[in-house]
């Protein structure tokens, strides 16, 4: 439950996929590539690229759409649902921090200079007290 990496400074309105592109390809993010056999799950709107899992397209994914439908069909179902439960400890850190640190809810109150701080500074507390 630590934060390896944060990117902020970009507006809501934002692309997720143009803002990960960037912060993977800009050197000067030192952004923590999977290295080996190592990789990151990322949601379906991400590329699926060396060292970044995707979940399959057309499949079942969130954990909701199998309740109660019956047995998993294939592979892809099977993986999908095991990314799913994965994300889903992704999101539940998230929820963490928001409840850990109600600033993050109020961030428009502050300076844009001190908007792009806040988060890497909750980032870094929640790190040392975990």
């Amino acid at each position: 439950m630590k934060f390896t990496f944060v990117y902020s400074g970009w507006e809501g309105t934002a692309n997720d996929s143009r803002v990960f592109v960037d912060a993977v390809t800009r050197s000067s993010n030192n952004f923590p590539m999977p290295r080996g056999d190592q990789f990151y799950l990322v949601d379906s709107g991400y590329p699926n690229m060396p060292g970044f899992l995707a979940p399959y397209r057309g499949q079942r994914y969130h954990l909701r759409d199998y309740v109660g439908r019956g047995r998993l069909r294939g592979k892809e179902e099977l993986f999908n649902y095991r990314h799913s439960s994965c994300r889903n400890i992704i999101e539940r850190c998230i929820g963490v921090l928001k409840a850990r640190f109600p600033i993050l809810k109020l961030i428009t109150n502050y300076l844009l200079s001190r908007q792009r701080q806040i988060p890497t500074a909750c980032c870094a507390i929640n790190n040392f007290i975990r």
